[in-house]
């Protein structure tokens, strides 16, 4: 579909935004996140609606949802059937976001709600998209900062979608941005890079990156690396490329040595062959070979993930109020 396909709206007047929260495990952070988060949503200007997707919590976190929806209608509650991870989650609210336009900010407050009103304004301007961009790490330890600062380099090195450095999810995208993505039918996403092919008309508003306000985090350093190792391989074929050259390069240098110990064996004579440089040689090939392998099987395996075409998500259920945001005066 192209462009010109996607329905065009008004961006002026009382709109609907629509507010996505993927959740999981969050029941000490949801009703300090809403107290927070309400006070800074230009209500005289908007309608809106706030979204959580309960992503599988195996704690209190529905519970607490109701109760956040049973004192505000602006709320509404997609539950999935289990946990299917962030990127899932994020995908089942666009599909249910009803908005003109979309924000998909953490429960944790580290990305500011303050920013909501400004994300607005921009696009009202005409940007289809109004993604936040951090000024620092300051809040993340030495480690991280410096394997994020390496991913994004190495992502944009091998993938033609580029990605802007130190952006996350927290981002507003107009309608036409979002009915882009839900045409997109990759099973193992990854949203930056989704947000990044789209393309549309996009500025950065920059934020201080917060301390996580409540619960804790969710990600752990094996997460982060396959979430990476998701990202690279959904987005690029570089490392098979790279795997082809390298395996032309080691096969040169053999033929190479090979001469050479002909040649070395019609000057000299036959010679006795090392057992420790045998030994050296083959396992450093069988280590190539495998690490070949697995980088094969990464792609093999996200096909075989493809092919099986099965849902992205499931749904329990959606809690609502009885009427939609458009109904509703502003709170």
């Amino acid at each position: 579909m192209s462009a010109s396909q996607i329905s065009h709206h008004s961006r002026q007047g009382r709109v609907l935004i629509s507010i996505i929260v993927p959740v999981f495990n969050e029941e000490e952070a949801v009703a300090d996140f809403v107290e927070h988060l309400v006070p800074h949503i230009p209500t005289d200007e908007i309608n809106y609606e706030i979204v959580f997707v309960n992503d599988g919590s195996r704690d209190g976190t529905l519970g607490a949802l109701r109760k956040i929806l049973a004192g505000n209608a602006h709320v509404r509650i997609v539950d999935l059937t289990r946990n299917f991870g962030k990127e899932a989650a994020m995908s089942a609210g666009l599909d249910n976001a009803r908005g003109d336009a979309v924000i998909v900010i953490d429960v944790d407050l580290q990305e500011p709600p303050e920013l909501i009103a400004p994300m607005i304004a921009r696009w009202r301007e005409g940007f289809d998209v109004v993604y936040g961009q951090r000024v620092s790490r300051a809040s993340d330890g030495f480690f991280k900062r410096f394997t994020a600062g390496g991913f994004y380099k190495m992502f944009n090195r091998l993938s033609h979608s580029k990605i802007p450095e130190d952006v996350g999810d927290f981002r507003l995208m107009d309608r036409r941005v979002v009915d882009a993505l839900k045409l997109m039918p990759e099973r193992v996403r990854f949203m930056k890079g989704l947000f990044a092919w789209v393309g549309f008309k996009s500025v950065a508003i920059e934020f201080e990156r917060r301390q996580r306000h409540a619960g804790t985090t969710k990600f752990n350093y094996w997460r982060l690396w396959n979430f990476a190792l998701d990202g690279i391989t959904s987005f690029s074929t570089v490392p098979l490329r790279i795997w082809t050259y390298f395996g032309l390069a080691i096969a040169s240098v053999s033929f190479l040595y090979g001469l050479f110990i002909v040649g070395r064996t019609i000057v000299s004579g036959i010679d006795m062959p090392g057992y420790a440089s045998l030994l050296a040689a083959v396992l450093f090939l069988g280590g190539v070979q495998l690490i070949g392998l697995g980088v094969i099987g990464e792609y093999l395996g996200r096909v075989y993930m493809e092919v099986k075409r099965r849902p992205v998500y499931l749904q329990s259920e959606v809690y609502e109020a009885e009427k939609t945001d458009r109904d509703l005066s502003p709170s």
